[in-house]
């Protein structure tokens, strides 16, 4: 079994920072992409960053140049960090992983996040 446990959510002011983890635990060889998503009241989930196993990053257009998304291997942890947080990024924020378990890639969601910004 899989569990991805999230920290880091809260509440911040505008122009404020945050740090998101997220670590993968349980039954698996390999974990390949892992990933942010959000989704804020009355609108789809969307993807705010990924990263694959040998670091590649790939970023919304809405957050370039202002979050960071990393990752430690080792750890089987993957983090994002905020900077000048925006009202329109406050969302639950969700962590998703593609993991190999005994040949067959699987997709995993942690619970979710609230990261809510004041003005």
């Amino acid at each position: 079994q899989v569990q991805l446990v999230e920290s880091g959510g809260g509440l911040v002011q505008a122009g404020g920072s945050l740090r998101l983890s997220c670590a993968a635990s349980g039954s698996f060889s390999s974990i390949n992409v892992m990933g942010w998503y959000r989704q804020a009241p009355g609108k789809q989930r969307e993807l705010v960053a990924t990263i694959t196993s040998g670091g590649s990053r790939n970023y919304a257009d809405s957050v370039k140049g202002r979050f960071t998304i990393s990752r430690d291997n080792a750890k089987n942890t993957v983090y994002l960090q905020m900077n000048s947080l925006k009202p329109e990024d406050t969302a639950v924020y969700y962590c998703n992983t593609d993991l190999e378990v005994a040949g067959y890639g699987y997709e995993y969601w942690g619970q979710g996040t609230q990261v809510t910004v004041s003005s």
